[in-house]
């Protein structure tokens, strides 16, 4: 018996498959992605998400006209922003932590790799002597000169292991810090206002009909589909509470600025990633600055670090 599972926490999951049982092709066909640390079957980017009913369905779909038993779990219980968020910089400490330890172990294989490599070149007859051709210790010194060869490009080889995973380490540890930089959070707050938007457009769009065109949807369809993305709905809405409240959080304590046209003019000079600008529009999301003659850019509100105003 095969079973697809579906939590908020864990995304979707299917249990009961072995190698070799004839399901690696179905679900591999449908989107499903091998997870080798959970060792399972998962649909990507399910986890923190409602169950995308789409892919769910026509995998169960797929799976019962080959003939396997198949049975579904789906939860549709959503956790707070908050626990997600909460969950994911859990998750990014721990990998960050991997990341840094097995960093350690490949620094330690790279020493070893260059001590091997130092030695094996010690080995080596001194003075950079020439292979004597002919002579009994010939293929000794060839082989000398060999497995220098190689000992020296396992060295390098260990060696830029290792920094790519210190690399890794290092980003891995930057991650949540950076998803929380004021500009990603403004940007991100944008985001969830358009698909709110977007997912309430749909609930009132018009209705297509082929011999009358587009016409008003009807108060009973209207509903059908507000119950529809109710979930969608108070999903995004909690979203935006979280993230509006930690934007709100960062502008008290001067993290991020809070600049707008109310307070922006033109002829006004402000900084943008570090460099002053004279500004020559501003408009309701974003501010359009000079960078040189004839040259203007736009860039977002939450981008501007400071503000000096013309009379200045």
């Amino acid at each position: 018996m095969l079973t697809i599972t579906h939590t908020h926490e864990a995304g979707t999951i299917i249990e009961g498959t072995e190698r070799g049982d004839g399901t690696a092709q179905i679900l591999k066909a449908n989107g499903w992605r091998w997870g080798r640390s959970i060792s399972a079957w998962y649909v990507p980017h399910s986890r923190d998400r409602l169950p995308k009913d789409y892919v769910i369905t026509r995998t169960a779909s797929a799976l019962e006209t080959a003939g396997y038993a198949l049975a579904l779990e789906i939860d549709r219980t959503t956790r707070s922003t908050g626990e997600v968020e909460a969950g994911k910089a859990m998750r990014q400490a721990n990998r960050a932590d991997a990341l840094e330890a097995k960093a350690l172990r490949k620094s330690a294989d790279a020493q070893q790799a260059w001590n091997r490599a130092d030695a094996a070149g010690n080995a080596l007859p001194e003075g950079g002597e020439p292979i004597k051709i002919g002579h009994h210790s010939e293929q000794r010194h060839r082989n000398a000169i060999e497995k220098a060869h190689r000992r020296m490009g396992q060295a390098i080889a260990a060696d830029a292991e290792a920094e790519e995973t210190a690399r890794r380490a290092r980003v891995a540890a930057a991650t949540t810090s950076a998803r929380y930089k004021p500009v990603t959070v403004a940007n991100r707050i944008e985001k969830i206002t358009a698909d709110i938007r977007r997912v309430e457009r749909s609930i009132s769009a018009d209705v297509y009909d082929r011999e009358t065109g587009y016409k008003p949807a009807t108060a009973e369809q209207r509903a059908k589909r507000a119950e529809h993305y109710a979930p969608q709905l108070d999903e995004l809405r909690d979203q935006l509470a979280y993230w509006q409240q930690i934007r709100a959080d960062q502008i008290a304590t001067g993290q991020a600025t809070n600049y707008s046209r109310e307070t922006v003019k033109k002829g006004d000079a402000v900084k943008i990633r570090g460099t002053w600008s004279l500004v020559q529009r501003a408009n309701p999301k974003t501010v359009r600055i000079q960078v040189e003659a004839g040259w203007d850019l736009a860039y977002a509100w939450a981008e501007v670090q400071d503000h000096r105003p013309a009379a200045e």
